[in-house]
């Protein structure tokens, strides 16, 4: 530990390390509107909240639920089950906001040390494997508030934290504005679907037809989607854990339309060979969360080295003139809503594959379909290089990070480097 660093326990340099409040706990239900409520879904484990996973409750559950009421700089760490070990951090446009019981909250004193620095000592992967491998085993693998505060940690003076944070964060920066990039050009591919595929804009002086799902333009046909391309999932396996491998990718892997593979742990290549010939994944795939957080999807725009388990596969790589329009689908509200109606599960939601199987889709004519590929393709290519340059950047944080936040690298080295 470099000289002017000091050791310290969490409880040491926070003000507050508490836990939120299950709303249904005090007769609050959820609501369509009102106050952002946080769940541990939200969270991940390089700190980022997917908002999307935001869900509402009322302003009255808000005031009346004090305990669980969330500040600006807040670290949120998810305390059990598969999310055990993520991090969020409260900004000012999350606020006014709640949070429940999974979630511990963490509210740094900041004349003692910065809430950006300490969210990434959280987010080192050895802590987190750390915190993996000594939960405590009741249902499921959890941490408390007392081992949250007696979690230790090397600190500099403020201003190495600030310039180390600065650093990391530069670079979570641009990772976020890359998915901000993608989400937009997402949202374009999405507006135009529902234009011609919903709402019919462009073909509603032509002739309709009666099919299955209600009047379609001549010459559409409603098919079942097993007709036109294969439908599995991952492996029901629970393979060995091992150091040189391939990353094994779930369903808490998958969020915000990316891959987090900091938190995967790889596989024996001999495991890799066994699952892909079941579940082989290919570039031009699309992927969906089957259970816990259902209904996030992934396209594979790289060549994928990896294997799945508890994930929908979508073999839309034989069909390239599919993959826009299919993809297009499933994100679109009439698609997530379909996903929802047929979620099951009490403790944890998910989906069959006998579900994933069984839904008739709208296939247009080629003509419509060639249009709608020449338009939307150029934006999936968009997010197909903002995906890769992630890719990259993820790679080089997560190489700095444990360096820096250790002072193993100092400030100096890094820059002369």
């Amino acid at each position: 530990m470099p000289n002017n660093w000091k050791t310290y326990k969490l409880s040491e340099i926070t003000d507050v390390i508490t836990k939120g409040t299950t709303p249904s706990t005090y007769g609050f239900g959820f609501t369509d509107d009102g106050v952002n409520f946080i769940k541990s879904e939200s969270t991940s484990y390089d700190g980022r909240l997917d908002e999307n996973a935001f869900v509402k409750i009322s302003e009255e559950a808000h005031q009346k639920l004090k305990r669980s009421q969330l500040k600006e700089n807040d670290i949120l760490f998810s305390m059990a089950g598969a999310y055990l070990g993520k991090t969020g951090i409260i900004y000012k446009n999350h606020l006014p906001a709640n949070t429940n019981q999974a979630n511990g909250i963490i509210r740094v004193n900041e004349n003692k040390a910065l809430p950006k620095f300490i969210c990434f000592l959280l987010r080192n992967p050895s802590l987190i494997s750390y915190v993996n491998a000594s939960a405590g085993q009741s249902a499921q693998p959890n941490i408390n508030l007392t081992d949250i505060g007696n979690l230790e940690f090397n600190l500099p003076l403020l201003e190495e934290q600030q310039s180390i944070a600065s650093i990391l964060s530069a670079i979570d920066d641009k990772i976020e504005n890359n998915l901000a990039i993608n989400k937009t050009l997402e949202e374009m591919a999405m507006a135009l679907y529902k234009h011609w595929f919903v709402d019919f804009g462009p073909f509603k002086d032509g002739e309709f037809v009666e099919s299955e799902l209600g009047l379609i333009p001549k010459g559409w046909e409603v098919k079942k989607i097993t007709t036109l391309i294969d439908v599995k999932d991952g492996t029901h396996d629970s393979p060995k854990r091992v150091e040189d491998g391939h990353f094994l990718i779930t369903s808490k892997h998958m969020s915000g339309n990316s891959i987090d593979f900091s938190s995967a742990y790889k596989v024996s290549f001999e495991d890799f060979s066994k699952i892909n010939k079941r579940s082989l994944v290919e570039k031009g795939d699309i992927l969906m969360t089957m259970i816990g957080t259902v209904g996030n999807f992934y396209f594979v725009n790289e060549e994928p080295n990896y294997v799945i388990k508890n994930i929908g596969l979508f073999k839309t790589s034989k069909t390239p003139e599919l993959q826009s329009y299919f993809y297009s689908y499933f994100k679109s509200k009439i698609g997530q809503e379909f996903i929802k109606a047929q979620m099951t599960g009490s403790t944890q939601q998910y989906v069959t594959l006998n579900t994933l199987r069984n839904f008739d889709i709208i296939i247009p004519n080629k003509q419509t379909l060639t249009s709608f590929n020449q338009i939307t393709n150029d934006y999936f290519e968009r997010i197909m290089i903002n995906t890769k340059e992630n890719q990259t950047l993820t790679l080089l944080r997560d190489t700095l990070l444990p360096k820096l936040i250790s002072g193993e690298v100092r400030l100096k080295e890094f820059r002369e480097n």
